[in-house]
């Protein structure tokens, strides 16, 4: 049996990789688009809801055009990098490749038996149904939320391993 995504665990940061791309996008257009073009005064009054006040400068309407472009920047590029860190946690899990019959189990394109398995740390399991299998230079984390198929995989270990 081979390890698939759990498609909830995928369309839930799907949607997350979604919504930060878009508002990224939203930002970064506002940012290096909207903003520049917008005369300071509009902009004022677009953000504030009113106009600005007598008093305010145009020196301090560019400010504050300034300031609100610097913030879209800097949001542009936190939301972007959190939908590039979702979709590369995405794409790590949805490259996991293990998968085990009778006999052991296959990691990373290399053939285990079941006795090559010397620790497991179920620690994690309840809680979370993180299951930990190690041996003589290479250990496994074992997600049940990643991965359909580490609640079956756990229940063939136990009847193989000691």
């Amino acid at each position: 049996m081979k390890l698939k995504i759990n498609k909830d665990f995928l369309k839930r940061h799907l949607f997350a990789l979604a919504v930060f791309a878009v508002l990224g996008c939203w930002f970064g257009y506002d940012a290096f688009v909207r903003y520049p073009s917008t005369p300071a005064r509009a902009l004022y009054a677009s953000i504030e809801k009113q106009d600005p006040p007598e008093t305010m400068t145009e020196a301090q309407l560019e400010s504050f055009k300034a300031q609100k472009a610097s913030t879209q920047r800097i949001l542009a590029i936190l939301t972007l990098g959190a939908a590039a860190a979702v979709g590369l946690h995405l794409l790590a899990v949805a490259g996991f490749k293990f998968s085990f019959d009778d006999d052991g189990f296959v990691l990373s394109g290399r053939r285990f038996k079941w006795s090559d398995i010397g620790k497991t740390d179920e620690s994690k399991w309840e809680s979370k149904r993180i299951l930990v299998i190690s041996g003589a230079g290479w250990s496994a984390k074992l997600d049940a939320w990643h991965h359909e198929g580490v609640k079956e995989f756990r229940e063939t270990m136990k009847g193989k391993v000691l």
